[in-house]
C-alpha cells in the first residue's frame, strides 16, 4: 500500500521558562529495517502511567489550548517546584502513549517481521499516541482472528499488572491479595482471573455503586473506604482470607498504613499470636500507582513485620524473566475477550485529547472511566 511520507505523533515538552506543552509534530514515515515493522496505530488507551509523561508536574487545572484540528496545542504552567523534579526533561520533547495496536504495514527483511505484514498486533514500545509507530518485530503481539485493534489496544499494561500481582504473590510466599481503586478496569480484570485461579481477593472501593458492580461480578470481599466501618469490615475480610500482599493504587494519604494495621489487627485475632513486636508473619503493601498525590503516611502500629514499596510492572517482568514475560503475553491473548477485555467510556482523535475540556475530563482518572485514542480518527 502506498503511504503518506509524513505522519503525526504527539510530543510533551517542558520548558525552562515554566510551560508545559502538548502538541502534535509532523514525523517523516519511517522504513522498517531488518527485524523492524510499521504499525498503522488504530486504538491507544490513556492509562495513568501516560500521563505521568504528558504531563509530569504541570497544572492541569489551568490548562488552555490554543490552534484547532491537527493544529491544536494544550499548553499548561508548571511550578517552581514542579520544574525542580522535571528538571532532566526539560527542553526534551518527548513522544507519549505506551502501548496501543494497529495493523503492519510495512516490514524489514528478517522472516519475523514479514511473518507479521498486514496482521493485527499490539505493541507496548512508547510513543504510540501518533498515526504511525515503527518497532521491532519482537515487541509485537500479534491478535488472534476475529481481535480488532481496539479489543487489543489495553493488552498490555492493564492484563499483565493485574497477572503480575499474582505472580508476585506466588514468588513472595503470600496466599491472598488486597487491591485498591478495584473498580478499575484493571481492577475488574483482577476479579475476573482471581476467580478463575481460586485466589482470595480483598477489594477497595470508595463508592456504593463501585462496590455493587463488583459483587455483581461476583466479588466476595468489597470494602468502601468511604464507610465508617471501614476499618473493622477490612479487617474481618483479611481474617477470612489471610491475605498479607495489598497493591495499592491510589499511592499518597494514609490508605496504606491503614492496610497494615487492619493485617496486624487480623493476625492477632489467631491465638497464641500475641507478642511485644507484633505478628511475625510478614504483612507488605506495594504502591503502584499515584492517584492520591499527597504525601503517604504511616502511622505505625502493626509491629515488626511489614514492608511499603514500589512497584512497577517493567522491573518485576524483568526479574520475573523471559519465560515468565511469555507465559503471560501467551494467556492475554487468549483471553483478550474475557477476563482481559476493556470497556471505554470515551474514543477521541489525537486532537481531540488536547482539547483542554478532555484532557481535564481523562485527568481526573475517575475509577472505571476509560478513554481511547483513536490516531486515524
Amino acid at each position: 500500500m502506498s503511504l503518506n511520507s509524513t505522519y503525526l505523533q504527539m510530543f510533551s515538552t517542558v520548558s525552562d521558562t515554566g510551560e508545559l506543552r502538548l502538541e502534535l509534530i509532523e514525523q517523516e514515515t519511517p522504513k522498517p529495517e531488518a527485524n523492524q515493522v510499521l504499525v498503522r496505530v488504530e486504538a491507544t488507551p490513556i492509562n495513568p502511567s501516560d500521563q505521568g509523561v504528558m504531563f509530569g508536574w504541570a497544572d492541569i487545572a489551568n490548562a488552555k489550548s490554543s490552534g484547532e484540528g491537527k493544529g491544536t496545542v494544550l499548553s499548561a504552567p508548571v511550578s517552581e517546584q514542579g520544574l525542580g523534579v522535571m528538571k532532566a526533561r526539560m527542553g526534551q520533547s518527548l513522544p507519549v502513549g505506551n502501548e496501543g495496536a494497529g495493523t503492519v504495514v510495512a516490514t524489514g527483511d528478517s522472516e519475523m517481521a514479514k511473518s507479521l505484514d498486514g496482521k493485527i498486533v499490539a505493541v507496548m514500545g512508547g510513543g504510540m499516541y501518533g498515526e504511525y509507530r515503527c518497532v521491532d518485530a519482537s515487541s509485537c503481539l500479534p491478535l488472534l482472528d476475529g481481535h480488532t485493534a481496539k479489543d487489543g489496544a489495553s493488552c498490555f499494561v492493564n492484563p499483565l499488572t493485574a497477572l503480575s500481582m499474582i505472580e508476585t504473590m506466588n514468588m513472595e510466599g503470600h496466599s491472598a491479595l488486597i487491591h485498591t481503586a478495584a473498580a478499575s478496569n484493571l481492577g475488574q480484570m483482577l476479579v475476573r482471573i482471581c476467580q478463575q485461579d481460586g485466589v482470595e481477593l480483598v477489594n477497595i472501593v470508595r463508592k456504593d455503586e463501585q462496590a455493587d458492580l463488583l459483587r455483581s461480578m461476583g466479588a466476595k470481599y468489597v470494602v468502601n473506604s468511604s464507610s465508617d466501618n471501614f476499618m473493622s469490615e477490612l479487617t474481618d475480610a483479611i481474617e477470612a482470607t489471610g491475605a498479607t500482599l495489598a497493591f495499592d493504587a491510589t499511592g499518597g494519604g494514609t490508605l496504606a498504613s491503614t492496610i497494615l494495621s487492619c493485617m496486624e489487627a487480623a493476625a492477632a485475632r489467631t491465638p497464641g499470636a500475641y507478642s511485644i513486636y507484633g505478628s511475625i508473619k510478614h504483612k507488605q503493601v506495594y504502591l503502584y500507582g499515584g492517584l492520591d498525590t499527597s504525601a503517604t503516611t504511616l502511622n505505625r502500629g502493626y509491629g515488626m513485620a511489614w514492608g511499603v514499596g514500589g512497584w512497577l510492572l517493567p522491573n518485576f517482568l524483568a526479574k520475573a524473566g523471559l519465560e515468565v514475560a511469555a507465559r503471560l503475553r501467551s494467556r492475554v491473548a487468549n483471553e483478550l475477550k474475557t477476563n482481559f477485555a476493556s470497556h471505554y467510556t470515551n474514543e477521541i482523535s489525537l486532537s481531540e485529547a488536547l482539547q483542554v475540556e478532555t484532557v481535564q475530563s481523562y485527568y481526573a482518572k475517575h475509577t472505571g472511566e476509560k478513554f481511547l485514542i483513536c490516531p486515524q480518527k
